[in-house]
C-alpha cells in the first residue's frame, strides 16, 4: 500500500469515526462492541498501524501522527462513554432503593467518659483547688500497708470491719485507698496534701447499693497545728462545691483505727430538703425522716499512723477523708441501683453523654 492509499483508508476511518454515535451505546456490552470495532485487533485503525512500517521514514512522519490522533480520539471517546454509562447504571439502582441522599449523615458513635469517671474528675477537681495532689497505688497491697500501718494489727478487732479479699502470698486486694496514703508519707516528708483515688475490694453480697468492687477518693493533710476545724472547714467548703451551697453538714462521733478523734459526716437530704418529710407529706424513705444523708467518714490521724510512716506526732498533725464515688454519683444523679454503673448498658450509659459536671473556674 503507498501512502495516497493508506492516507485515503485513514481518513475513511476518521470519517467512520466522526459519523458515529457513542451515545448511543447504552450499555457496556455496547460498548465493548464498539471498541473491537474501531479499536480491535482486526479493526481497520488497527491494521493501518500495523503497515505503516512498509511506509518510508518522511511518510510515517507524516502520516503516523494523524492516526494516533485518531485513536486517542476513540479511546477517549469510549472511556468518557464508559464513565456515563457507569452513572447511568448507578442512577437506575438508585431509583429502585429507599435512599434519601439529601439526608444528614449518622453520625459515628465515639466514646465517652463513663458517668462515675465524671463524678471522679469533678471531685478531684475541687480538692485540686483546695492544694490536693493526686497519688495512686498498687491495688493489690500487702498486710502491713493495708493493715498493720493503719493501726490494725493482726487480731485486731478492727479487722473484722473489713471483709476481705485474699490473695496468694498473704497479700489482699486492697480494702480502702488507704494504703497510698502510708506508702506517700513514707517516701515525702511532711507537709503533704494528697487526694487517692480509686477501685477497692470488699467481700459483700451485691444488691442495689453494695457491691464488691467500687471506687472512693481519700484525702489527706499532714502540716503543723492542723485541728479538727481544718477538717470540718474543708469538708463543708468541698461538700457544698459538690452538691450545692444550700447543704448543710452535720459530724457525728464515730470510729475508725487509723483516725482519733473520728467523725461519720452527714449532709442535709437531698431529696426533702432536710425536713424529713416526702412531697407528699410521709416520712422521706431516703432519709428515715431524720433529714440527713451519711455521705463520708473522717477523723484525725492516728498517732500510730504517724509513728508507722516516720513522722513524728509531736511535731505533725493532719486529717484524713473517705467517700464514696457511687454514693456521690447515686445521689447527684437519683439512681437506685449501683448495679447499672458496671452493667455496661448503652441505654443507661447515654443519659449521661451530655452531662458535663461544672467545674469551679
Amino acid at each position: 500500500m503507498n501512502s495516497s492509499d493508506w492516507e485515503k483508508a485513514l481518513e475513511k476511518v476518521a470519517h467512520e469515526v466522526s459519523s458515529e454515535n457513542f451515545s448511543a451505546a447504552l450499555t457496556e456490552e455496547d460498548l465493548e462492541s464498539l471498541r473491537i470495532r474501531f479499536l480491535g485487533r482486526k479493526a481497520p485503525l488497527t491494521e493501518l498501524l500495523k503497515s505503516i512500517k512498509e511506509l518510508s521514514l518522511e511518510e510515517r512522519r507524516l502520516l503516523a501522527p494523524k492516526a494516533q490522533q485518531i485513536k486517542s480520539q476513540l479511546e477517549a471517546q469510549i472511556e468518557a462513554r464508559a464513565l456515563e454509562i457507569e452513572k447511568l447504571r448507578f442512577d437506575a439502582e438508585l431509583k429502585t432503593q429507599s435512599l434519601d441522599l439529601t439526608l444528614p449523615p449518622l453520625l459515628p458513635l465515639r466514646g465517652r467518659s463513663h458517668p462515675l469517671t465524671k463524678m471522679q474528675d469533678q471531685m478531684a477537681h475541687i480538692l485540686g483547688l483546695m492544694g490536693f495532689s493526686w497519688a495512686e497505688g498498687p491495688l493489690i497491697e500487702d498486710d502491713e500497708h493495708n493493715f498493720t500501718a493503719l493501726n490494725i494489727p493482726e487480731h485486731h478487732s478492727a479487722r473484722d470491719m473489713q471483709d476481705t479479699f485474699y490473695v496468694e502470698g498473704g497479700q489482699v486486694l486492697r480494702t480502702h485507698t488507704s494504703p497510698v496514703q502510708i506508702r506517700a508519707m513514707r517516701k515525702q516528708k511532711p507537709p503533704l496534701r494528697i487526694i487517692c483515688p480509686g477501685r477497692v475490694f470488699r467481700h459483700e453480697a451485691v444488691d442495689a447499693t453494695h457491691s464488691a468492687a467500687f471506687h472512693q477518693v481519700e484525702g489527706l493533710y499532714v502540716d503543723q497545728n492542723v485541728t479538727f476545724a481544718d477538717l470540718k472547714g474543708t469538708l463543708e467548703e468541698f461538700l457544698k462545691a459538690l452538691f450545692g451551697p444550700q447543704i448543710k453538714v452535720r459530724f457525728r462521733p464515730s470510729y475508725f483505727p487509723f483516725t482519733e478523734p473520728s467523725a461519720e459526716v452527714d449532709l442535709s437530704c437531698l431529696f426533702c430538703s432536710g425536713t424529713g418529710l416526702a412531697s407528699d407529706g410521709r416520712p422521706c424513705g431516703i432519709c428515715k425522716k431524720t433529714g440527713f444523708i451519711e455521705i463520708l467518714g473522717a477523723g484525725m490521724v492516728h498517732p500510730n499512723v504517724f509513728k508507722a510512716v516516720g513522722y513524728n506526732p509531736e511535731i505533725w498533725s493532719g486529717f484524713a477523708f473517705g467517700i464514696g464515688i457511687e454514693r456521690v454519683a447515686m445521689l447527684k444523679w437519683r439512681i437506685k441501683d449501683i448495679r447499672n454503673f458496671y452493667s455496661n448498658d448503652i441505654r443507661f450509659l447515654a443519659q449521661f453523654e451530655d452531662t458535663e459536671l461544672p467545674l469551679l473556674a
